[in-house]
């Protein structure tokens, strides 16, 4: 299947993380065996993914429309982090199993 709206696998594990001027990091690493998630935002923001124990986005991080769900590479153990572009929001992650 191909297309913007292209199955990837199943929904599993969900988190959500407020973000402000501040950033917001999701409370638990990715799972094992997880290789892709879905992360929607509820307002414009940057995003950052990795390992780092204090991994912050900042604005300098790529950036996400609010509303817009992607879908990204992942390593387990990997944590995403958010911070806004101009109003204070929501991230959603959620897991993608196979």
């Amino acid at each position: 299947m191909s297309g913007p709206y292209a199955t990837y696998g199943r929904p599993g594990v969900s988190q959500s993380v407020a973000f402000t001027g501040t950033h917001g990091r999701i409370a638990n690493a990715i799972s094992p065996n997880i290789f892709l998630v879905r992360v929607v935002l509820t307002t414009a923001g940057h995003i950052s993914i990795g390992h780092q124990g204090n991994l912050a986005a900042t604005t300098a991080d790529m950036y996400m429309p609010a509303g817009v769900p992607e879908y990204f590479a992942i390593r387990p153990g990997e944590k995403i982090s958010a911070i806004r572009s101009a109003d204070n929001g929501t991230m959603h992650v959620t897991e993608i199993t196979n």
